[in-house]
């Protein structure tokens, strides 16, 4: 497992998760735009 570690820094596992965290908000808010138009 230290061999993993050293190949990726904790900055870049941050930098990963806040990327996914962001991307799902993202398209969240994209599927909500859809449900909204698609009831009016």
């Amino acid at each position: 497992m230290s061999d993993m570690e050293e190949k990726f820094p904790r900055a870049l596992w941050v930098r990963l998760i806040i990327y996914i965290a962001v991307g799902h908000v993202f398209a969240a808010f994209i599927y909500f735009l859809f449900e909204v138009g698609a009831k009016q």
